[in-house]
C-alpha cells in the first residue's frame, strides 16, 4: 500500500478520497487553488500545497503544478477524483512517466474509451450492444452524410467524438437541417474539445439512462456492482440518481452486467469505471464509458457494501480485488440528490457565504459534503456543494427517508436546489419509478406555464 497519496481535486470528492486514505493508513496531500484555501479538507490534510490562483486552468488543470506538488511532498500516487484531469490520458501518462502511480486506468484505456468512436468500435467487438449509427466519424462528403442518416432513420443525433458532459450534441429531425447541424457541431467540437470529428447515431425518443459500475484489477479480475438509474437530468446533467433501477427485469440487468465485465477483461481495463447506456423498449444501447469514479458512486456503495474509492486505491497499489462476482449481493434501495448552489428553478449559480449549514441525519442517511457554516462558495467551479444519499430496505422507504432528510436540511446565505428536490420526491411519476431522460425538462417547462 502507498504511504502517501496526492489528491488532485477539490470539493466533496477531495474529502471523500481523503477519508478513504485515512482508513487505509495512507497520508493525504491536498492541492488547492487560492479560492479553496479555507476548505475543510485543507484544514484536515496531512499536507497541502497551493498550486495556483482561482481559475481552474491555472490550478486544477495545471499539470506541471500538480506533478511538482507530488514531487516536493514525496507522494507516491495521484488520485484525480472526477472532472478536471480525471479522464485526461496525457495527464495520466505524465503522472506515470514522472514516477508516480495514477489511481485510475492506463492512459491507453482512457484514450480508447475517451474517443466515443473508438469506444463504440471496441464495445461492438466485445459484444456490448450499441446505438445504431455511422461506422466511425463522418466524412466531409455531403452525399455520404445524407445516405448515412437515411440508413439510420430520422431523427438522428450528431455527437462530438471527443465530447462529454452532455456537450457537443445536436438532434436532427429532417434532411434539410442535417448538413448545417454537422458543420455547427464540428465547429463546436473543435473549439470545446480540440477535436472537430463527429459521428452520427439514431436518436432514441424516450430512453432511460442506466449505468453499470465495474471494478477491475491488473490481473484481469473484474466485477460489476449492479446498476444505477440516472434518468432525472436537465441538459444532460444528472440531478437525482438511484440504485437499483426500478422496473427493469433482473435478467436484462444481469445480461448487460456480464457483457460489461467481459468487455473490461477484453480491453485490459484497470480500476473503477462506468458503462453508460440508454435503455428503451427492453433494450440497452451503449453510449460511453466513464473511466473514473462517478459523482453518484455512493448509491452503489450502499446497496453493495463495497467501498469503491478504497478499492480504487488498493487496485492501483497492485492488490487483487478482495471479492468475486459471487460476493456481490444487492441489498435495499439507495437514492442520491445533488445539492447545488443555484436557483432551484432558474438554475442561476448562487456563490457566496453560507450563514447556516445544517445537514440531516438518522438511520440510512449519508451526506457527502465539504461545506460548513461561514464557508464561502467560490464562483469559479461547478455549483455542486454536496450530496444527500439515503438507503432503505425498499424504494418506498428510501423515498420516505429522502423526504425527511430534505425537510431537515437548512442552508442559508445562498440559494440551493433543495426546494426542487422536495417537489420531485413527491411527484407521482417519479414515485412510480421509470421516468425517462426528458421527464425533468418537460416537468420544469409545465411548471413555468
Amino acid at each position: 500500500m502507498f504511504k502517501k497519496i496526492l489528491i488532485a481535486n477539490r470539493g466533496e470528492i477531495a474529502l471523500r478520497i481523503q477519508r478513504a486514505c485515512r482508513e487505509l493508513g495512507v497520508k493525504a496531500v491536498m492541492v488547492y487553488s487560492e479560492a479553496d484555501r479555507e476548505a475543510k479538507y485543507i484544514k484536515l490534510a496531512d499536507e497541502s500545497v497551493c498550486i495556483g490562483p482561482a481559475p481552474s486552468a491555472r490550478s486544477y488543470l495545471n499539470m506541471p503544478a500538480i506533478i511538482s506538488a507530488a514531487e516536493v511532498t514525496d507522494a507516491e500516487a495521484i488520485h484525480p477524483g472526477y472532472g478536471f484531469l480525471s479522464e485526461n490520458a496525457d495527464f495520466a501518462e505524465r503522472v506515470e512517466k514522472s514516477g508516480f502511480k495514477f489511481i485510475g486506468p492506463s492512459p491507453e484505456s482512457i484514450r480508447l474509451m475517451g474517443d466515443k468512436v473508438s469506444a463504440k468500435q471496441a464495445m461492438i467487438k466485445a459484444g456490448v450492444p450499441c446505438v445504431p449509427g455511422s461506422e466511425g466519424t463522418l466524412p466531409d462528403d455531403a452525399a455520404i452524410i445524407k445516405r448515412t442518416a437515411k440508413q439510420i432513420g430520422y431523427p438522428v443525433i450528431i455527437k462530438a467524438a471527443g465530447g462529454g458532459g452532455g456537450r457537443g450534441m445536436r438532434v436532427v429531425h429532417t434532411e434539410a437541417a442535417l448538413l448545417h447541424a454537422v458543420q455547427t457541431t464540428k465547429a463546436e467540437a473543435g473549439a470545446a474539445f480540440g477535436n472537430p470529428e463527429v459521428y452520427m447515431e439514431k436518436f432514441l425518443q424516450d430512453p432511460r439512462h442506466i449505468e453499470i459500475q465495474i471494478l477491475a484489477d491488473q490481473y484481469k479480475n473484474a466485477v460489476w456492482l449492479g446498476e444505477r438509474d440516472c434518468s432525472m437530468q436537465r441538459r444532460h446533467q444528472k440531478i437525482i440518481e438511484e440504485a437499483p433501477a426500478p422496473g427493469i427485469p433482473r435478467k436484462h440487468i444481469e445480461r448487460i452486467g456480464e457483457r460489461c465485465v467481459a468487455a473490461v477483461k477484453k480491453i485490459g481495463y484497470r480500476g473503477a469505471g462506468t458503462f453508460e447506456f440508454l435503455y428503451e423498449n427492453g433494450e440497452f444501447y451503449f453510449i460511453e464509458m466513464n473511466t473514473r469514479v462517478q459523482v453518484e458512486h455512493p448509491v452503489t456503495e450502499w446497496i453493495t457494501g463495497v467501498d469503491i474509492v478504497r478499492t480504487q486505491i488498493m487496485v492501483a497499489a497492485g492488490e487483487r480485488l478482495p471479492f468475486t462476482q459471487r460476493d456481490i449481493q444487492l441489498k435495499g434501495h439507495a437514492i442520491e440528490c445533488r445539492i447545488n448552489a443555484e436557483d432551484p428553478y432558474k438554475f442561476i449559480p448562487s456563490p457566496g457565504r453560507i450563514t447556516t449549514w445544517h445537514m440531516p441525519g438518522g438511520p440510512g442517511v449519508r451526506v457527502d459534503s465539504h461545506i460548513y457554516t461561514n464557508y464561502f462558495v467560490p464562483p469559479n467551479y461547478d455549483s455542486m456543494v454536496g450530496k444527500i444519499i439515503v438507503h432503505g430496505d425498499t424504494r418506498e422507504q428510501a423515498l420516505a427517508r429522502m423526504n425527511t432528510a430534505l425537510a431537515e436540511t437548512v442552508v442559508e446565505g445562498i440559494n440551493t436546489n433543495i426546494a426542487l428536490h422536495r417537489e420531485l420526491m413527491v411527484d407521482a411519476k417519479f414515485m412510480d419509478g421509470g421516468t425517462n431522460i426528458h421527464y425533468l425538462e418537460e416537468w420544469l417547462s409545465k411548471r413555468e406555464r
